[in-house]
């Protein structure tokens, strides 16, 4: 389907974390180009079976063209936020044996230019995962206050320079529209220059737009609340972030749901309000190895919790 491709990050450790258990019933929330439905399903047995979500209908074409004749997997396209309806749908009841969330931007998404999502190449100011619904980035730095701007840069992506940025774009535009990632990747570097080593100027407010237009954190926090009610006692919930704010999320809702003898927020509750969670293990990061041939899984982080009963 697509020339660009993917390498999943943490591919054995992450399918090791989820336990798998040949006739289990297990969930994928970030298809992208299947390298860890692959993994689960060659250790699967007939009798197992999964299903792939993804936000991304580029992926999803992708995944029914390449799985489409297993009758063990389902790609459907979809946010993992609202995986309890898919979960439904795809007629479980008795609950999960594990949920897998790789959360970020795939390399086909960061790889073409059409997308928008990366400065590398020169492309339209898209970066929606789903092209077809909400608003773009160009939609949206036309109009956004510089007040607005601002927050998002510094809230998303902890950017330093935040508010002189911000005004930037408010004068760069009354004299002609943000088109294009080159245009705004040139208008950040000649706002604040080349200042950290190794690293482009405008990272970080790329990755703020990116955040903010997909609404990747709220959509996280409501997915990890989904993930804790579908999983069965003792299945995995196996999560890798790529930075910061992501992985800070994820470690806080473990370390909640992981606390008993007291109501936690925005967590299902037991009446009892006994542990939901066991967290398992510490956090795993790309080895050097995977590194030398993925150098996109540097900042990758790997946390896992497993339901109790």
């Amino acid at each position: 389907m697509s020339a660009y491709q993917h390498r999943p990050v943490l591919l054995i450790e992450a399918v090791d974390a989820l336990n798998i258990r040949p006739d289990g019933k297990y969930l994928d929330g970030t298809f992208g180009r299947g390298g860890h439905s692959r993994e689960i399903l060659a250790r699967l047995s007939k009798q197992g079976c999964l299903l792939s979500l993804d936000r991304d209908p580029e992926a999803v074409a992708a995944g029914k063209e390449e799985l489409g004749e297993d009758s063990r997997c389902s790609v459907v396209q979809g946010d993992f936020a609202d995986m309890e309806r898919f979960v439904r749908e795809w007629g479980v009841e008795e609950g999960l044996d594990g949920i897998l969330l790789d959360i970020g931007v795939s390399s086909p998404q960061l790889d073409d230019p059409d997308r928008g999502f990366s400065f590398m190449g020169d492309g339209p100011l898209d970066m929606r995962m789903n092209p077809l619904q909400g608003v773009s980035a160009k939609e949206w730095l036309a109009e956004a206050s510089e007040r607005e701007l601002t927050r998002v840069f510094r809230e998303f992506g902890e950017e330093r320079h935040a508010r002189r940025i911000a005004r930037s774009i408010v004068l760069a535009r009354q004299k002609q529209r943000l088109e294009s990632t080159g245009q705004l990747a040139r208008l950040i570097e000649d706002t604040i220059g080349r200042r950290e080593k190794n690293k482009h100027p405008a990272t970080r407010c790329f990755q703020a737009i990116r955040i903010f237009i997909n609404d990747e954190l709220a959509q996280l926090a409501k997915g990890l609340e989904e993930a804790i009610k579908l999983l069965r006692p003792g299945g995995r919930l196996v999560v890798i972030s790529f930075h910061s704010l992501e992985d800070r999320l994820v470690k806080r809702t473990i370390r909640e749901a992981a606390r008993p003898g007291q109501v936690r927020r925005n967590i299902p509750q037991h009446p009892d309000h006994v542990p939901l969670l066991k967290p398992i293990g510490r956090a795993i990061k790309p080895s050097e190895t995977e590194l030398s041939v993925n150098p996109r899984a540097r900042s990758a982080v790997m946390r896992v919790a497993e339901k109790l009963g």
